[in-house]
């Protein structure tokens, strides 16, 4: 949902709200532990190019995520209005992912969903990554992980055969991602899912003669379909990624301090403007579900130390006020309308990715995740 912030310090201002049902998780353990995880990669991971997560609260039968609002759209809409993206500007996108990916690199974090629609765009035209519920914490070197998940088109040979993947997987659709901005398409595509798998498994990759040496060169090593030998799989990581001759003209440091002007920048008419999204979503009429199951206190305890407020939210209210903000925690009074919600006027449909997300799905090409 786009929601507004009606009162307290910033109000007026247009956040996101991801409205998730309790019963709707603790149904699996592994959507209790990709939600938990989410939400605690969103407030440890601060990155220009990843979104940020602003409050995290619950209701009796809820939790809530407050995220920044990127009025830009997704990238996906981008490439759908486009077609196909020319070299500098996919270049561009792949080097602001490609920072963001290093970023959560280096937290021990595995992001395992990279593709068009998971890319937001910010008012300015940068990049902001989103939906962290697949990733995988906790992975560093040496270590791997066997869940079977992500999106079929841009998932690593490692993880469709279950022979346990690391952060390597990530190169492999950042490559996959960028055929896709390339070409039109990703790289391995079939009439169903199983042959799609085939061909990412089996089939060699198959470059148009219109691509130039360098981009037909990194494809090439991201599209490795050994873990070991692809870019980006050894120690260096992301730095093995952006030393690759088709980012020669990208300055990172300026990159990172977002001085590099965006090949798309969105026009806006307003703060809570959302024509870079999908009319489908954005002409649905508002409605948040009724908050009617409560879960018990035992179940409830799965999501003790969910409500969350950014330390750049207190230090606004600091500056406002005298006192220390003391902050009552909705976890210790579950069914109490005293929440952070009230705080919240919901103006619109925002589409998301999760499947967890009340309301439609925001994929739109996209297989279905595999959360199991």
């Amino acid at each position: 949902f786009q929601v507004r912030k009606v009162s307290g310090a910033s109000s007026g201002k247009i956040y996101a709200m991801k409205v998730l049902k309790k019963a709707m998780i603790v149904r699996n353990a592994k959507d209790t532990a990709h939600t938990k995880a989410e939400r605690n990669i969103l407030e440890e991971v601060k990155h220009p190019f990843i979104v940020d997560l602003i409050y995290a609260f619950q209701t009796g039968g809820k939790l809530y995520l407050i995220l920044e609002y990127l009025s830009g759209g997704e990238l996906f809409m981008q490439l759908e209005r486009e077609g196909i993206f020319m070299e500098d500007t996919a270049c561009f996108y792949l080097a602001e992912i490609s920072m963001a990916l290093g970023h959560l690199h280096q937290k021990g974090i595995i992001y395992r969903d990279l593709k068009p629609e998971n890319i937001m765009l910010n008012d300015s035209g940068h990049v902001k990554l989103t939906d962290f519920g697949l990733c995988k914490e906790s992975i560093h070197d040496g270590t791997v992980t066997h869940t079977f998940c992500g999106t079929i088109e841009y998932m690593a040979p490692e993880i469709l055969m279950r022979s346990g993947h690391n952060r390597a997987v990530d190169w492999w659709s950042l490559g996959a991602l960028m055929y896709d901005m390339l070409t039109g398409a990703p790289p391995f595509t079939g009439e169903n899912r199983k042959k799609t798998i085939d061909k990412i498994l089996k089939c060699k990759l198959s470059l148009p003669p219109y691509l130039t040496q360098e981009a037909r060169d990194l494809l090439k090593k991201l599209l490795k379909r050994s873990a070991s030998s692809r870019l980006g799989g050894g120690p260096g990581d992301a730095a093995e990624v952006q030393v690759h001759p088709f980012f020669r003209h990208i300055n990172w440091d300026d990159l990172l301090a977002r001085k590099v002007e965006p090949p798309f920048k969105p026009f806006l008419q307003s703060a809570d403007d959302v024509s870079q999204f999908d009319s489908k979503f954005t002409s649905q009429t508002p409605v948040d579900s009724p908050d009617d199951s409560t879960l018990s206190e035992s179940a409830n305890q799965v999501f003790l130390g969910f409500t969350y407020v950014a330390p750049s939210v207190l230090e606004n209210v600091k500056e406002k006020f005298s006192f220390e903000p003391k902050l009552r925690s909705p976890r210790k009074f579950p069914g109490s309308p005293r929440t952070l919600l009230s705080l919240f006027q919901v103006i619109g449909v925002w589409p998301s990715n999760s499947s967890l997300l009340i309301g439609n799905n925001g994929c739109h090409r996209n297989l279905d995740l595999d959360r199991r």
